[in-house]
């Protein structure tokens, strides 16, 4: 019986000691065969002190080495402010490598991280790194906190972390060797040119539309686009990079500025692209309610406690209320906010994906694709939001071509009933005349019958005048051919300036009707041949895209450098055509009222331009006049 406790006692002792064998924290073994490590959940002790009054004596002491705990997550978290957190790894360099190593902690946001390392001495060094450092400072000009490893330093090395941050950030530190880190920066900046670029394409997009259309909707969603793309950078560490290197105190609340901006603009834009006012009051009221909290809650962070920007947490309850709407709206049948739904359903993703991690509730571990999930979330989001707007407007244009099929539907319905009504008038017309011949044959044969006749003919009166003032109906409505009949008889016949002057009554008009001349087959620059354009400042002119070179509507025409009244210019290029060149410059002087001189002149340069398409003219026709318009025979 004492020989079986024996065994037992050895037994339990073996087990107890196997398990406190299997509680060692590891040691990272490197080699040049490992290009990089992240340390996981395994391979971090943690000590969480209450307060900072511990020195890297008393952290490395034995009394406090069984302080340290392997981490019960796989990512390491800090969350208490009032707090110090202490993190030990084991790095053996005992084999032989070729390659210098570092430290990177993926997290830039942490306030200050202190890095303990044996000396050359035997006592530990430290190295300070952190957001509240001016970004000069830093070994590496990168956006994470980086932290060579001292290649003197062979076999096993314990390195104490000490971490303070007044935000909650996640613990995620690498082992890296150099000069992997440089070709995985390099990719890394490149994907983040592609995501920030990405953003300013969408807003100046955006921009554009917003010029084209007037709608408030697209400014709300540049500000919004450009708010997220400056979180982005806050939270990057592109920012501090970029922006304000020497300024550490904006990284405490630049980020809750954005996200309040982004947040707020966001919710605007719901309200505007789903048209919320109309499809969804009661989703309207709840979001104007939800945008004065958020400002409240914004103002009380900026003056009250910027702790409070910590708490991100609460854009849940925006963008949860606006993915809802669009659902809603979507549901009732309001087409354009399909692409919404499936945007914020991105959006959405990330948010709980980031959430997730930042609870330390993620169970897989926290690599770059994860860690970035949100800015892949918002490309597809502000990707499928662009396909919205357009959507948005194909369908209200869709909308509008409908309404003019309707009514060009009407217009000939209109047309074919005046067409019945008139032929309906011409037989009772023609119906009425003939018994007025008949009823005046009838008196002449019976005078006796003088006075029936005469009151017969009363009522017959009557009766024309009833159908003169249908008639008169029927006039107004074909009044509106009246212009396009006119139009037509000017460019077969001749007229006075008075009745040309009613197809070309003004500047506007004639600058016009020459854009649509000169420009017919298309634009290309004069200068560069490039057949991109936009409105230049003088009226109709176009300005080039690529070298900035404005060409206004008159010029290369037979219009340019002419000092009298276009409209007038048109008419005599008009009656010149008509008459082919054979009516004088004092004909015109008196027709158009300009000095014979400038008349002389003007139909000079008329009469070369006829002489240089005298071919062309021809065949012509009616048009003739219009090609002699865009000639510039008579400039060169």
């Amino acid at each position: 019986m004492v020989k079986l406790y024996q065994k037992l006692f050895l037994t339990l002792l073996l087990w107890v000691a196997g398990l406190s064998l299997c509680y060692a924290q590891p040691v990272l073994h490197v080699t040049d065969s490992i290009r990089q490590h992240v340390f996981r959940r395994g391979d971090i002790a943690c000590y969480q002190e209450k307060g900072n009054k511990l020195e890297i004596t008393d952290v490395a002491s034995a009394r406090l080495a069984d302080k340290f705990v392997r981490s019960a997550v796989v990512t390491p978290e800090i969350h208490d402010p009032a707090s110090t957190y202490w993190y030990r790894i084991k790095i053996d360099r005992s084999g032989s490598t070729k390659n210098s190593w570092l430290l990177e902690f993926f997290d830039q946001t942490i306030d200050s991280i202190t890095v303990f390392y044996p000396g050359k001495n035997g006592a530990y060094q430290a190295s300070l790194l952190g957001s509240n450092r001016p970004f000069l400072q830093r070994p590496y000009t990168h956006k994470n906190l980086i932290f060579n490893l001292d290649n003197g330093l062979k076999g096993e090395v314990t390195y104490y972390l000490r971490i303070r941050s007044q935000q909650s950030a996640n613990v995620i530190i690498v082992l890296r060797a150099v000069n992997y880190f440089v070709s995985y920066a390099l990719d890394e900046y490149f994907y983040f040119g592609i995501f920030y670029g990405m953003i300013l394409v969408f807003g100046l997009y955006n921009f554009m539309m917003f010029i084209a259309m007037r709608q408030r909707q697209y400014l709300y969603y540049i500000v919004y686009n450009l708010s997220i793309g400056l979180y982005e950078m806050c939270t990057d560490g592109i920012a501090y990079q970029y922006l304000w290197q020497m300024a550490p105190q904006w990284n405490h609340y630049a980020y809750g500025i954005a996200l309040f901006l982004a947040s707020t603009f966001a919710m605007l834009f719901a309200q505007s692209l789903l048209n919320l006012k109309e499809n969804a009051p009661r989703f309207n009221s709840v979001l104007k309610v939800i945008i004065v909290a958020r400002t409240v809650f914004f103002l009380l962070c900026l003056f009250v406690d910027r702790h409070l920007f910590t708490y991100k947490i609460v854009e849940f309850i925006p963008l949860s209320v606006a993915f809802v709407s669009g659902c809603y709206v979507l549901y009732m049948g309001y087409r354009p906010a399909r692409f919404f739904v499936i945007g914020y359903s991105f959006l959405f993703i990330g948010f709980i994906i980031k959430t997730l991690i930042a609870l330390n509730m993620w169970a897989l571990p926290v690599t770059a694709f994860n860690f970035y999930s949100l800015s892949f979330c918002f490309i597809m989001e502000m990707l499928f939001i662009t396909f919205a707007i357009g959507d948005r407007l194909r369908i209200l244009k869709r909308e509008k071509d409908e309404a003019q099929q309707r009514m060009i539907k009407q217009l000939q319905q209109n047309e074919e009933l005046k067409d019945i009504l008139n032929k309906k008038l011409e037989e009772q017309v023609a119906e009425r005349t003939s018994e007025l011949v008949e009823k005046s044959y009838l008196i002449e044969l019976q005078n006796q019958e003088l006075t029936e006749v005469n009151q017969l003919l009363q009522q017959q009166a009557e009766e024309i005048s009833r159908m003169n003032v249908l008639l008169e109906k029927d006039n107004q409505l074909l009044h509106q051919d009246i212009d396009k009949v006119t139009h037509d008889r000017v460019m077969l016949a001749e007229v006075d300036f008075e009745e040309f002057s009613k197809i070309y009554p003004d500047r506007e008009t004639c600058f016009k009707f020459l854009a649509e001349l000169k420009w017919s087959k298309g634009y290309a620059c004069r200068k560069c041949s490039s057949v991109q354009y936009s409105n230049g400042h003088l009226p109709y002119s176009r300005r080039c895209s690529k070298c900035g070179y404005e060409e206004s509507v008159i010029a290369y025409t037979i219009l340019q450098n002419t000092r009298i009244p276009i409209n007038k210019a048109f008419y005599m290029i008009f009656l010149m055509y008509s008459t082919k060149g054979k009516i004088s410059s004092h004909k015109l002087s008196e027709i158009l009222s300009i000095r014979q001189s400038t008349c002389w002149s003007y139909s000079t340069r008329i009469k070369k331009a006829m002489e240089s398409m005298k071919k062309e003219l021809k065949t012509a026709g009616a048009k003739g006049w219009s090609k002699l318009v865009i000639d510039t025979s008579a400039e060169q």
